[in-house]
């Protein structure tokens, strides 16, 4: 399952890489459409910091965007219940912003039993200590620590498909 945390209008402004981070986040989505893998999408105080990004709403019209005000996703009824419903124990982070909500979402999950990969190239900090901080605690967390393209060919597993 993919879990795109708070890639929203006004944190993509106020965070580096931004651009790379919807870009992969879009190679994510396609991957997961091409392979048939759930994606859940949460929004962090929707009124104070916009919407999730238009191109990945553009991407993905057919679904229901999950808002929060606790940094955690998993702090969320509804995020939880999607979580059940798809019966998947790994889980493909990525957003903004790293040492924030993917940590907290990561470190829960965890708790859980869920087997988590963390997009490096698909998540943001303001700052690069703290993304680089975030990405060191997740690994000593026990989160597998990944990249798009990485993940993008874990899950073809083999050349000659037309995914591929």
């Amino acid at each position: 399952m993919l879990v795109i945390i708070d890639i929203q209008d006004r944190l993509v402004a106020a965070v580096g890489d931004s651009e790379l981070v919807i870009a992969n986040a879009l190679n994510l989505i396609e991957c997961s459409r091409l392979h048939d893998m759930p994606v859940l999408i949460t929004q962090q105080y929707p009124q104070g910091l916009g919407r999730t990004v238009q191109s990945l709403r553009d991407a993905l019209p057919e679904v229901e965007y999950i808002d929060k005000t606790s940094f955690s996703c998993c702090k969320k009824v509804e995020f939880i219940e999607a979580l059940k419903a798809v019966d998947r124990k790994t889980v493909i982070l990525c957003g903004i912003e790293t040492h924030i909500c993917v940590l907290q979402t990561c470190v829960e999950l965890l708790e859980m039993g869920y087997f988590v990969h963390v997009v490096r190239d698909c998540v943001a900090s303001r700052s690069k200590d703290n993304k680089d901080t975030a990405i060191e605690y997740m690994r000593d967390a026990g989160a597998v620590i990944t990249t798009t393209e990485t993940v993008l060919f874990q899950v073809l597993k083999r050349a000659g498909t037309d995914n591929f």
